[in-house]
């Protein structure tokens, strides 16, 4: 008791600095956990709108006059868009993420001229089959929205740590390194161009 009583700064030191090696330890493991599940959501929801894709291709395909380079343009879309896998270990690559947006992108631009076409086929917009279609993958749409908004906020909140003191002294032990976040496409600011 005695010496506690003449030395409690220094108990007061090692209390506080085993607090500050307990909760610094599993920061980062935290949040990089954190930020794999929230890309597992991103690629979840972007792989739901490739499954859907095929049946819309297919009940647009039935409509005879409908314009085949549109048609073509999602498929290849699509076909190119599952050759680029992004895994959660490739979240710190800015040059992998990029590849994974601009394919992710083109399927996006040939699925808007896709639906803003069908605008020119009443038989087909009247279409039950092609209208739930367009109805899931509309909300499909939304879902990867959210995503990715989820997805930015916890890359945010990791890489605030990561760059930061304390946590930039356990990313160094942990060899932890920032992760991309997603950037707004080349013309995404622009609605597709459509010809008639």
């Amino acid at each position: 008791m005695d010496f506690l009583k003449k030395n409690i700064w220094l108990v007061v030191i090692i209390v506080l600095v085993a607090l500050f090696v307990m909760n610094g330890v599993n920061t980062i493991p935290t949040q990089d956990e954190k930020v794999k599940a929230a890309w597992s959501q991103v690629d979840n929801q972007y792989q739901r709108r490739m499954d859907l894709i095929p049946n819309l291709v297919e009940t647009v395909k039935g409509y005879a006059n409908f314009e085949k380079s549109t048609l073509t343009d999602v498929i290849n879309a699509r076909a190119s868009a599952t050759k680029v896998t992004l895994s959660p270990e490739m979240l710190s690559d800015p040059e992998a993420v990029k590849k994974f947006e601009q394919a992710q992108g083109a399927v996006t631009n040939s699925l808007s001229r896709l639906m803003a076409v069908s605008e020119r086929y009443p038989d087909l917009k009247a279409n039950q089959q092609f209208l739930s279609l367009q109805s899931q993958l509309e909300g499909t749409e939304n879902r990867i929205a959210i995503a990715r908004k989820d997805y930015i906020e916890t890359v945010q909140q990791y890489n605030t740590t990561v760059r930061t003191f304390p946590g930039r002294i356990w990313a160094m032990i942990y060899g932890a390194q920032p992760k991309q976040e997603f950037a707004a496409t080349e013309g995404a600011d622009k609605p597709p161009a459509v010809k008639f």
